[in-house]
């Protein structure tokens, strides 16, 4: 857990240091940026690092948004007299080699819970120990840092309701500034930033702070107040989509809270934030959330054709088939779309939930293990659901949140020309109009 100290953002009291780095993990913004603040507040100099680490094996999609984050954080640390040095290898590595070549006094990194960064900051720590370099673990990757919030008993909460509780009566931390004026000293060579590859999903969201801050902005001012009515509107699409953002660090977590905790509509929307920081405090008591059943649940078996056709959105299932067909064309997918595709692979064809996972990780802008293998094992009963045996039949999700249609007609255009009577429900059409539709027969029988 981190200690008070570390929790609050604050100048250091007494000498400077001459030079500190700031290692940008899944924090890529200057704005409430906790390392970047404390850094800037105790040291004359910072070397702002980012290490594109290979043993972080990332798809495609997320390293396009991971590119165009980078470059916007180096063009925004350049506009204060900074510099963002990019380097490539072992992430303790090459934090020790360049402290070696500026001479640090110290070094500053956001904590995280996944075991890769577990390991990395026990690493990174008796690496600093062993060259007498001070270590400063921040917070700024949740609203409340994991271990602050335990039960009575001791722990960490494995229900979310005591833990909502929990959470909106915490003190959060102070909101850090951003630096006015951020002193680099020349280093050489600075980096590449990585090119974007070019086989992405085709409707990708932008990367970068500022395309994460102006989103923010323009959604609170014209959707937050209707979130609890319009969230689960597949059509409407008139959720946030900051989870990119958030899963980055382009925008904070804490400074989202705060723009909405007191507006119409923002308790409804600061409940899905912490539902984020609950995964966050479970993955570091559990840091196998994505590899391994948090409690145990039902035996899965092995159907490659039907998990193959799950992946290519072929199911037969119209509304399944629409949510699989956004993950692969936007790198993305509304949150009740991906609650009703886990489900129909996990309940509907008895799929393991960890083959799911992988899938929805190779493809979304936002995969992340703690949210994604909380919400995996919510859905397939392993995990923190308090009705682990909850099934959610497709057809009456599309009669609640797609009852036009129209979720489906923008995803699967084969369907565009049915109406709402039918659009659901294809497979009831006579043999003609089906093999007219050129639309694939269920893989399952739906009851």
């Amino acid at each position: 857990m981190l200690g008070e100290h570390q929790r609050q953002c604050h100048p250091r009291r007494g000498r400077l240091m001459d030079t500190a780095i700031v290692v940008f993990t899944r924090d890529l913004r200057l704005h409430d940026n906790p390392a970047l603040h404390q850094a800037c507040s105790g040291a004359r100099q910072v070397v702002p690092l980012f290490v594109l680490d290979p043993a972080i094996k990332a798809p495609a999609n997320r390293v396009r948004f991971l590119a165009e984050s980078l470059a916007e954080l180096r063009e925004a640390l350049r506009e204060r007299g900074g510099e963002l040095i990019i380097r490539k290898g072992d992430t303790v590595a090459e934090v020790i080699r360049l402290a070696g070549e500026v001479q640090a006094d110290a070094i500053y990194i956001a904590d995280d819970v996944s075991r890769f960064a577990t390991r990395r900051h026990d690493r990174l720590a008796k690496e600093c120990d062993q060259h007498r370099i001070e270590l400063h673990v921040t917070p700024g990757v949740t609203v409340v840092p994991p271990g602050v919030l335990t039960p009575s008993g001791g722990g960490h909460f494995k229900v979310f309701t005591p833990y909502w509780r929990a959470w909106r009566s915490a003190t959060w931390r102070k909101h850090c500034p951003v630096p006015q004026k951020i002193d680099t000293p020349t280093v050489e060579p600075i980096g590449r930033i990585p090119a974007a590859p070019g086989d992405t999903s085709p409707r990708l969201m932008r990367g970068g702070e500022k395309a994460g801050r102006q989103r923010f902005v323009g959604w609170r001012k014209n959707l937050l107040e209707g979130y609890d009515d319009n969230h689960d509107d597949l059509a409407g699409d008139k959720t946030s989509r900051l989870s990119p953002y958030l899963k980055f660090g382009c925008v904070s977590p804490l400074e989202v809270a705060i723009g909405a905790m007191d507006r119409p509509g923002g308790d409804p929307f600061c409940r899905q934030l912490a539902w984020r920081d609950f995964y966050h405090q479970v993955t570091m008591a559990f840091p196998d959330i994505a590899r391994k059943d948090y409690r145990p649940g039902p035996s899965w078996h092995t159907d490659a054709h039907a998990l193959e056709r799950w992946k290519e959105g072929e199911t037969g299932i119209p509304i399944v088939d629409a949510g699989m067909r956004q993950l692969q064309a936007e790198g993305w997918m509304h949150n009740r779309a991906r609650m009703v595709t886990a489900s129909f692979l996990t309940r509907n064809l008895g799929i393991d939930w960890r083959e799911g996972y992988r899938h929805f990780d190779s493809l979304l802008l936002d995969g992340d293990v703690a949210n994604d293998g909380g919400n995996w094992q919510w859905v397939a009963g392993t995990g923190n659901n308090t009705r682990p045996n909850r099934v959610m039949n497709p057809l009456r999700q599309a009669q609640r949140f797609d009852k036009p249609g129209e979720y489906v007609r923008r995803y699967v255009p084969e369907l565009a020309g049915l109406d709402a009577a039918a659009i659901h429900t294809p497979w009831k059409l006579d043999d003609r109009e089906r093999k007219q539709l050129g639309y694939p027969d269920p893989i399952v029988e739906l009851t």
